[in-house]
């Protein structure tokens, strides 16, 4: 976004003291891979009780952690987090164009204030208490919209597309319920919204990740020609571990066959296409165990 002229009242710098030694507030959009690292060398200009509002999404490939998990590990609980997800590129924020995104917060009035601070005409805020529900949406919305982009990459249509966004939707839903997220939140901006930005939006890079995919590149040769960070990618690996080892059940995979298979694909161990068709056979069953 080299042609946006930024307010002049922003300033940038690379001085930890400078940047965070008065703070009244923090906003943290590392990527999740490096946030760790990142607080590691910051933390100690940090001043006591600031709170922090993440914008980050993901899942940490080393410990399966969330971000909630992440910066309580690294600053401490002494201070308020909050979280802001929802379908937001940073391109149509910046020219001004209408968003709508939800911070949640275990402080609900450090989620008001944070609210009251960002929102503007173009920029609508709203706020939740259910913290893990808007993470688990964050870091989902990613792997499917990779299978999206995989989607049309293979020129599969729009039946096609609809239906796997809106399965994916339902094993992020199920994912979800395992972990005590509310299913209002997953069927919100954080959730279902945000999915659907980065799955049909033209400025997703996980949905042109999956599309070059899908195109019949390799994860090297994407990897090499962009500098852009699509979380997708360590989150589909880290997701998978993460159901392994905290959800219960057999057949895992027959659950979450849409995360699982996507992460088959980014390990080489099928491609795009036959990720497909798996998807295809899998054997005929009610559309949701709900009506059981």
């Amino acid at each position: 976004m080299n042609d946006i002229k930024l307010p002049p009242t922003i300033r940038a710098t690379t001085d930890p003291q400078c940047a965070l030694g008065d703070a009244t507030y923090i906003i943290h959009a590392v990527p999740v891979q490096f946030s760790r690292q990142f607080l590691e060398g910051v933390k100690s200009y940090i001043p006591n009780g600031t709170p922090v509002l993440s914008a980050s999404k993901g899942i940490e490939t080393s410990s399966l952690g969330f971000m909630a998990d992440i910066l309580r590990e690294e600053l401490g609980e002494d201070r308020g987090y909050a979280f802001l997800s929802g379908p937001s590129f940073a391109r149509e924020i910046v020219e001004g164009m209408a968003t709508a995104v939800v911070i949640a917060s275990e402080d609900y009035d450090l989620a008001d204030d944070l609210a009251d601070l960002m929102s503007s005409e173009n920029f609508r805020v709203f706020t939740s208490k259910d913290v893990i529900g808007v993470e688990i949406g964050g870091a989902v919305k990613n792997v499917i919209a990779l299978a999206a982009g995989m989607c049309e990459g293979l020129g599969l249509g729009t039946n096609a597309m609809s239906g796997l966004v809106t399965r994916g939707c339902s094993e992020m839903r199920r994912l979800g319920s395992t972990f005590g997220a509310k299913p209002s939140t997953v069927a919100g901006l954080s959730g279902v919204g945000d999915t659907f930005g980065t799955c049909f939006g033209p400025l997703s890079r996980n949905r042109q990740f999956g599309y070059r995919l899908g195109q019949g590149e390799s994860m090297e040769q994407i990897l090499e020609s962009t500098s852009e960070v699509a979380e997708g990618v360590d989150t589909s690996i880290a997701l998978v571990r993460m159901i392994k080892q905290r959800c219960k059940g057999y057949r895992l995979d027959l659950k979450y066959p849409i995360l699982f298979g996507v992460a088959n694909i980014l390990e080489g161990k099928q491609t795009p296409l036959e990720g497909l068709k798996g998807l295809m056979n899998m054997p005929m069953r009610m559309e949701s165990f709900d009506d059981l």
